[in-house]
């Protein structure tokens, strides 16, 4: 902050002061250093990125490591348990928190198809999920899950990463569970890319009248798969019993881990598009969308079988007529 400021006052004191009586414009360069600390502070990310852009001395300013670090901690308070480390630091230590807010922000890109000119990303050997459950804007949950996605266990069973398993945790007060908000931020700690891998909030509530237990989904649509971040919970009582990250195919099927680390590394990859509830909308409505066709396809499957059952049902009788004619004929 001190290295911006003074890059600040360096540029307003280059300029001419204007003569006594002559009527000079006022901008927001003008303002004292400490007032344009607590304004930018107040800022939203997009906002504060953008204020960045208008001039050399705001991009100072706006670049601040504590500024960035305070607007990622108000937003995910799980990141304080995340260590910038050397490999994750991709615009070094001071803008670790610049680049992770940039990355898991905004929602990834509804396709991970790599282009055939483009080398597919290596796969991630460790992923770092930085979880916050939020409960009507209070904090519930707050945890920080190291995976090793490098082992052949990993690789080879269907992709899933638990982040409260089993034992739960019982909330201060009962869980309306569609007033439930969930971030799912996983990083890659060798190639220092991030995604959120979350809706945020529930693209689907479902009740299983015959356990008590209620699932909200928070599931992100990504061309062919999907990842589908889910928390189990009795409202009843306010127990969460399980959240979860699990990545499904277009049939609804689980995807192995080897193919999940693919779509992720190619969704950290991708361009990053749109922010904010508008955002939030839209991924519900991809969702909608990504289980009508599921259901389509179950559909269309189950027409084929049935068909295929008539087919052999009347190549059977068919037969069977045969051979009855055969032994009468003799």
């Amino acid at each position: 902050m001190a290295a911006s400021s003074a890059r600040l006052r360096e540029n307003m004191t280059d300029r001419d002061s204007p003569a006594c009586g002559d009527e000079a414009e006022t901008g927001i360069d003008d303002l004292p250093l400490d007032v344009l600390s607590l304004v930018l502070r107040r800022l939203d990310g997009a906002s504060l990125a953008a204020l960045g852009c208008a001039s050399s001395g705001l991009h100072g300013l706006a670049a601040d490591a504590d500024t960035w670090r305070g607007l990622c901690l108000a937003l995910w308070p799980s990141v304080a348990g995340v260590p910038p480390e050397p490999a994750c630091c991709r615009g070094g230590s001071d803008g670790f928190h610049r680049t992770l807010f940039a990355d898991a922000f905004p929602f990834p890109a509804t396709t991970t198809a790599t282009p055939a000119a483009t080398a597919a990303p290596a796969l991630p050997g460790r992923l770092v999920s930085a979880v916050d459950l939020h409960h009507k804007g209070v904090c519930i949950m707050s945890r920080v899950v190291d995976t090793d996605a490098s082992s052949s266990w990993f690789l080879g069973s269907p992709f899933r990463v638990d982040a409260l398993l089993q034992e739960g945790f019982t909330a201060p007060s009962q869980i309306a569970p569609a007033e439930l908000a969930l971030s799912w931020v996983l990083l890659d700690p060798a190639s220092g890319r991030a995604v959120n891998a979350s809706s945020r909030r529930p693209v689907s509530v479902d009740r299983s009248w015959l356990t008590g237990e209620t699932v909200a989904r928070f599931t992100v649509v990504l061309g062919g798969v999907a990842l589908d971040a889910a928390v189990t919970c009795d409202d009843r009582y306010g127990h969460v019993r399980e959240v979860s990250l699990c990545v499904e195919d277009v049939d609804g099927g689980g995807v192995s881990g080897r193919d999940g680390l693919a779509a992720l590394a190619a969704a950290m990859a991708a361009p990053r598009r749109g922010r904010g509830s508008e955002a939030e909308a839209q991924a519900a409505r991809r969702y909608a969308e990504f289980v009508k066709g599921k259901s389509a396809r179950k559909e269309w499957k189950a027409r084929r079988e049935g068909l295929v059952d008539l087919c052999c049902s009347g190549v059977g009788a068919a037969a069977f007529v045969g051979f009855l004619v055969m032994l009468t004929c003799r």
